[in-house]
């Protein structure tokens, strides 16, 4: 299966368990991994033909800065499943949304989560 990646995407957006992470928010990083056929996209040399990487990242935005979860987790699930909705090209896609500062104690990069679901 034929890939495409969109990387660290990066929103701002109000996602926690905490008080302070709704009101305050925080950023959020999400990378995208999208199984489709590819190749008739690439032999016609036709966007109509592959998935539009302009609008993913609108629909990942509206996700990411619009809604209020608690869980990075649903932010992912909802990032899936809005995709595979949308676009009848996606077999398969990963997402990884990436919380670099998340309020906890101690020393690290980030925190983050990754899914991976596709149609049946």
């Amino acid at each position: 299966m034929d890939k495409i990646y969109l990387n660290e995407l990066e929103f701002y957006g109000y996602h926690g368990v905490l008080p302070e992470e709704n009101r305050l928010g925080q950023r959020f990083i999400v990378n995208l991994m999208i199984e489709s056929d590819l190749r008739e996209a690439g032999l016609k040399d036709d966007l109509a033909k592959t998935i539009n990487y302009a609008n993913v990242y609108e629909e990942c935005k509206q996700i990411v800065e619009k809604d209020k979860y608690k869980l990075i987790e649903a932010v992912a699930e909802k990032i899936a499943s809005v995709l595979l909705e949308k676009y009848t090209l996606i077999d398969r896609v990963t997402v990884k949304v990436v919380k670099p500062d998340p309020p906890i104690p101690g020393h690290y990069h980030s925190v983050a989560v990754e899914i991976t679901r596709e149609k049946v």
